[in-house]
């Protein structure tokens, strides 16, 4: 058990932290910039070029962040593969048996995102 005198510096750390961010908040909303009249053009999307077609918030397709979210999932692998070779003479035979369920893992979910028609574009 530790005393409660170990938390002081977590706790003034924290207390900063919320000081910072809420300092940082006030900060911005004051010396943000700010249209008080002039022209209604100055509040638009844009203010010079082309004219803007259709709203500025449109759906995005689902299988948008499907995609996305599979890229991160083999990315995070990819990442894990590369500390996995670094320390795989260390650890033995251990390490080899444990990424090679990790990747069985994702390999099954890579099948069953590929078999669902998610890795497709368009469905």
């Amino acid at each position: 058990m530790s005393s409660p005198d170990a938390y002081i510096g977590l706790t003034v750390y924290a207390l900063i932290c919320l000081a910072l961010g809420a300092g940082l908040i006030g900060a911005a909303a004051v010396l943000r910039y700010r249209v008080r009249g002039g022209r209604p053009d100055k509040s638009e999307t844009y203010e010079c070029g082309e004219l803007p077609v259709g709203p500025a918030w449109r759906k995005t397709p689902v299988g948008f962040f499907l995609l996305a979210l599979l890229f991160i999932l083999f990315d995070a692998e990819a990442a894990f593969l590369f500390l996995w070779v670094q320390g795989l003479r260390e650890v033995g035979a251990a390490a080899f048996w444990a990424m090679l369920v990790f990747l069985t893992v994702l390999l099954v979910g890579w099948g069953y995102a590929w078999r669902r028609g998610d890795l497709r574009w368009t469905r």
